[in-house]
This record gives C-alpha cells, sequence and structure tokens, in this order.
C-alpha cells in the first residue's frame, strides 16, 4: 500500500511540474534564436524584440545567430530545444512555409515541432528596375515583358528565397517569362542592378531604400499587401496592376512543441505588447521592416494559408534547388 501510495504521489508531482513551472517562469536567461547571420531584417527583428522583452520580463534575452542552409539550421536547433520556455526561435517564410515543398526531406516538421507564438514582422520587399529599363510602372513592365518573352531578366539572393519566387509568382500572375538569375545574397544581385547586368529585383526595401532615393534604381511597386508608410506614393504590385499579387516576407517566433501553453500565452502577452511600442515600430521601419503581433491561432491560420500558397507557386513553376 505505501509502494501505490508513493506512485501516486510520484505521479501528481510529475504532473505538476509543468503548471508550477510556468507559474514561476522565468528565473534565468532566455535564449532568442536568429536563423540569419548578424545585420539583416531578422537579426534586426530579433535585437529590438530581445531588448524590450528583456525589460518586461526582467531576465536577459540573448540572441543566438545560427545562420545556414537559408535558415533552416537554425530553426531546427530551435525546434530541438527542451521545451521549458527558455529557447525562442525566429522562424521566417522560408525555413518554414516555403521549404517544405522545395525540399523532400528537412530535419524538422514545422508544424509538428514548434509551436507559433505570434507573427512579429513584416521585412518589406519592393519591385525595383534598372532606370535605363523603358517602363515607369508595373503595368509598362507587364508589358514589355509579354514583348519580350525570356529577355527580361530578373535578380534574386538565391535559388527558393523569397526574391526568387516573389518574380516566379509574378511570371504566372501576369504571362511574363522573365528569366531568373540566382546570387548569393541581396547585396550581389542589388549591385549587379545599378550595373545594369539584371533589369529587375524584388529586392528588400533596407537594401533598396538608399539607391531609390538616390535615383539609381526605379521602384515599381511594394510587393506586400499594403504600402509603406514611409514610400506612401508608391502603390502595391497588386495596385498597379496584377490582382493577387502579395508576397509578405514574414518574420514570426516559435517554440518548440511541449512548451507550457502558460508560456506560451505569457510569451505571446508580453511579445505583442513590444512590436505595438511606439520606438520598437520606429526602430523596425527605418529598416524597411513592418511590426506585424497576433494571436498564437491568427498565426497558425496564416502559416497554414502561406504554405499552401507556396506550394502551388513552387509545384507550377516547377521550381528546383540543389
Amino acid at each position: 500500500m505505501r509502494r501505490s501510495t508513493g506512485l501516486m504521489v510520484c505521479a501528481f508531482t510529475m504532473l505538476a511540474a509543468h503548471p508550477v513551472q510556468a507559474q514561476n517562469w522565468p528565473t534565468k536567461s532566455l535564449r532568442f534564436i536568429s536563423p540569419f547571420a548578424p545585420g539583416g531584417g531578422a537579426d534586426i527583428t530579433s535585437r529590438v524584440i530581445a531588448q524590450k522583452l528583456a525589460e518586461s520580463l526582467g531576465q536577459q534575452v540573448l540572441v543566438d545567430n545560427r545562420g545556414g542552409a537559408g535558415g533552416m539550421i537554425g530553426v531546427d536547433m530551435g525546434a530541438k530545444a527542451p521545451p521549458d520556455g527558455y529557447t525562442m526561435v525566429l522562424g521566417t517564410i522560408g525555413p518554414i512555409a516555403i521549404n517544405p515543398s522545395l525540399y523532400s526531406k528537412m530535419p524538422y516538421d514545422p508544424v509538428k515541432d514548434l509551436i507559433p507564438v505570434t507573427l512579429a514582422a513584416d521585412a518589406l520587399n519592393v519591385l525595383v528596375v534598372h532606370p535605363a529599363l523603358p517602363v515607369k510602372n508595373v503595368k509598362e513592365l507587364v508589358a514589355l515583358g509579354k514583348a519580350r518573352p525570356n529577355q527580361l531578366n530578373y535578380g534574386s539572393s538565391g535559388p527558393g528565397a523569397t526574391d526568387h519566387l516573389a518574380g516566379e509568382l509574378f511570371n504566372m500572375l501576369t504571362g511574363t517569362k522573365m528569366v531568373h538569375v540566382p546570387y548569393k545574397g541581396g547585396a550581389p544581385a542589388m549591385l549587379d542592378l545599378m550595373a545594369g547586368n539584371v533589369q529587375i529585383i524584388f529586392s528588400t526595401v533596407s537594401t533598396a531604400i538608399g539607391q531609390i532615393k538616390g535615383g539609381k534604381i526605379r521602384a515599381l511597386g511594394m510587393t506586400g499587401n499594403k504600402r509603406f508608410v514611409l514610400m506612401p506614393d508608391l502603390p502595391t504590385i497588386a495596385e498597379a496592376g496584377v490582382p493577387g499579387f502579395a508576397v509578405n516576407n514574414w518574420y514570426g517566433v516559435f517554440l518548440p512543441t511541449g512548451t507550457p501553453k502558460e508560456i506560451v500565452a505569457r510569451l505571446n502577452t508580453e511579445i505583442v505588447k513590444v512590436l505595438n511600442l511606439a520606438d520598437a515600430k520606429q526602430r523596425l521601419l527605418e529598416s524597411g521592416i513592418e511590426a506585424t503581433p497576433s494571436t498564437p491561432d491568427q498565426f497558425a491560420t496564416y502559416i497554414q494559408s502561406e504554405t499552401k500558397k507556396w506550394a502551388k507557386v513552387v509545384k507550377d513553376a516547377n521550381v528546383k534547388v540543389e
């Protein structure tokens, strides 16, 4: 009887451990994995969140840059971390919603191995062209593309990247046949655009905005579903003549599956507060990033729709990665 009672107490203690842990959380520093190198949009977003979250939680939030494999190395580390609420990971559109359609095998399952906490931000992209290209708006680009099939080139940061698939989606929706030219990053693609070696790029705002203001390239439209507040006169591509075109290069916060729901809810509340702070929003906007907080359920639904959307683009455009 004593042994039976002892086992029952032990089982009760184990069941109660998670609620007690969640109630006392956090009692130490948090690790925030950013799956790309320092300096880019993912890193900037991670650091804005980390700084403000540390203030609200009363614990350090340390950004850990773990780049490689298009973000999959860092996301995999986050998925395999202990589910105790002390390791978060910034998941982006690529390793979460696009790569499942590009790769037959991935080291993690974005749905089974990760819990969405909140959508965090959109790293805004803009369609830009070399000034020598005889087009002043999106409709003129579509007309030129149809008149010159396989003669217009668009650069990207690499095969399967968001800016690559933006071009494929543009081709599909407009009937144009622009030719993809991949680079090892957005910066070298931008340099070749300014040199005239490619004619078109679906660039990040942070990479393009200085060149746009300097007159070295011409902006035709924002890739997302709304205008950018710092360039309010520039229409979206959908507004400018391609209905249904929307490419949002989003970032979101995830926890490993098994993390107590109380911690998920607490982190959602705190990060949403951070992303609604005026100075945090301004810091992001200065880098061409727009805060877009959400509930966990809203984010999960968005991921489902994005995964389905890009699976169709990858299949219809026959996109392959090596």
